[in-house]
C-alpha cells in the first residue's frame, strides 16, 4: 500500500472523537485507509445490500454486533443509523470506536451535522498526491504521463491502461451513481454539461453559459453542478479579497478533483494527446490546484485555496494564506521561464497593502529550480518544496 499523509493526522482524531469520518470522491482510497485505520476492528460495507437492509431495519441490532467499535464503510447510504450511532458513542464515552467513510457529501455533512456534531472528525482523503507517489518510488515519469493519467490510487497500484481506468470509472460512478441521485432521464445533456465543465477547468464559472450550450435550464445547470461538488468530482476556488476588494472578480473558478478525470472528458486518451493541445494549460493549472487543495486536506484542514484577478486582468492563479504569510502562485505549463510569467506577480505585490509577508512562486513545467528577485521557481516534478512551505 502506497502511504497516505493523512494516516498520521487520523490516528491523533481516533485519540480525541468517538467517530473519525473520511470522505472524499470514489476510489480515492478511502476505504483502504479506514481498514489500515481500523486495525483489528470489524469492517462492514453499507453498499452491501444485506448489510444495507440490516442496519435500516434493525440499527440497534446493527451496532451491537460492534461493542467495540468498527470500520462502517460508504454510510451516507444508511441515513437512518446516524442518530442510533449517536446514542451508542454517548453511551460508552470511548474514543475512536467508529471509522466511517462517505462518497456523497451532502448525505454524509447533513447526517453528521444532525446526529453527530461535536463526537466526529471530518476528513478528507483525495487522490493521490504527486509527493505521495514519489514517496513510493511510483510517480508519473512525465508531466503529460501525469496530466492524461491522473493520480486516482487504481490507476498507481494496478496493471490497468489509465485511459481504460478512467472510461470505466465516468460510466460507473459519474454516469450512473451522480446521475442517478439527480434523477437525470436524458443522459446525453448530462454527459455533455459534465464534458463542458471539463473544458473549463480554470476558468470563471459562468452558469448560464453552461446552461445555454448544454441545452439545459440555468436552475438544472446550478443543481448538477452542486452535485458534482457534493460528490468531490469538482470544486470552486473562490477570489482572495486581501486590499484590493473593490477592484477583485467575484466569481470562482472551477476545477476538477484530478486532472486526469478532466482530461478525458475532453477526449484525451494518452499523452501524446497533450502535446500540442489547447487545454494542456488549463490541466496543468488543474493539477496545481488540486496538489495545494490536497496538501490542506492532508493537513486535516478545509481546502482554503484561492485566487486573485481585478477586472482590468491582473492575475495570480493561486492565493493561499499561511500564518502571516500571503502566497501569490503562478502558474504556467511551459518548459522555458519567460519574463512575463511574473507579471501577475509583480502587480499583486505592488498593489498589495496587507501588513502580511507576501511570497512569489512560480510553478512551470520544466526541470531547474531557481532563486530569483521576482520569485521562487519550481519545477513540477519538485512541488513538494511549495507545499513544505506553506
Amino acid at each position: 500500500m502506497i502511504e497516505r499523509r493523512l494516516l498520521p493526522v487520523a490516528r491523533k482524531c481516533l485519540k480525541g472523537f468517538p467517530v473519525v469520518a473520511l470522505t472524499g470522491p470514489r476510489q480515492s482510497g478511502k476505504t483502504t485507509l479506514a481498514r489500515v485505520l481500523g486495525g483489528s476492528r470489524p469492517y462492514a460495507s453499507l453498499e452491501d445490500p444485506d448489510t444495507r437492509e440490516y442496519a435500516q431495519n434493525d440499527p440497534r441490532g446493527f451496532l451491537a454486533q460492534f461493542a467495540d467499535g468498527a470500520v462502517l464503510d460508504e454510510v451516507q447510504r444508511c441515513p437512518t443509523l446516524f442518530s442510533y450511532l449517536q446514542g451508542v458513542v454517548d453511551a460508552d464515552g470511548r474514543m475512536g470506536r467508529f471509522i466511517l467513510t462517505g462518497s456523497q457529501q451532502f448525505g454524509l455533512v447533513e447526517a453528521i451535522t444532525q446526529s453527530l456534531a461535536g463526537r466526529v472528525a471530518l476528513l478528507n482523503l483525495l487522490p493521490f498526491s504527486l509527493p505521495e507517489l514519489q514517496a513510493a518510488d511510483r510517480a508519473p515519469r512525465t508531466l503529460d504521463v501525469l496530466l492524461s493519467g491522473g493520480l486516482f490510487p487504481p490507476v498507481h497500484d494496478r496493471p490497468v491502461e489509465p485511459a481504460a481506468w478512467l472510461k470505466s470509472y465516468v460510466a460507473t460512478y459519474l454516469e450512473r451513481d451522480v446521475r442517478q441521485s439527480l434523477k437525470v432521464q436524458d443522459l446525453g445533456s448530462f454527459q455533455r454539461f459534465v464534458q463542458l465543465c471539463a473544458g473549463r477547468v480554470g476558468q470563471l464559472v459562468n452558469v448560464s453559459s453552461l446552461a445555454a450550450d448544454a441545452g439545459i435550464s440555468r436552475p438544472t445547470a446550478e443543481a448538477w453542478l452542486s452535485v458534482l461538488q457534493a460528490s468531490f468530482l469538482v470544486f470552486v476556488v473562490r477570489p482572495h479579497f486581501g486590499n484590493l476588494s473593490k477592484r477583485v472578480i467575484k466569481a470562482p473558478k472551477l476545477y476538477f478533483c484530478d486532472p486526469g478525470l478532466a482530461s478525458w472528458l475532453v477526449g484525451i486518451r494518452e499523452p501524446a494527446h497533450l502535446t500540442a493541445h489547447p487545454l494542456r494549460g488549463a490541466l496543468f493549472e488543474n493539477w496545481v490546484v488540486s496538489e495545494l487543495a490536497k496538501e490542506q486536506a492532508n493537513r486535516g484542514e478545509s481546502p482554503a485555496v484561492q485566487f486573485w484577478r481585478d477586472k482590468e486582468g491582473h492575475e495570480v492563479d493561486a492565493v493561499v494564506e499561511s500564518g502571516r504569510a500571503v502566497h501569490g502562485i503562478e502558474i504556467k505549463a511551459g518548459r522555458t521561464v519567460a519574463g512575463d510569467f511574473f507579471d501577475g506577480l509583480d502587480f499583486w505585490r505592488r498593489h498589495n497593502t496587507s501588513r502580511s509577508a507576501l511570497c512569489s512562486w512560480l510553478v512551470y513545467g520544466g526541470d531547474t529550480a531557481q532563486s530569483r528577485e521576482r520569485g521562487t521557481v519550481v519545477p513540477w516534478q519538485e512541488i513538494r518544496t511549495l507545499l513544505s512551505a506553506l
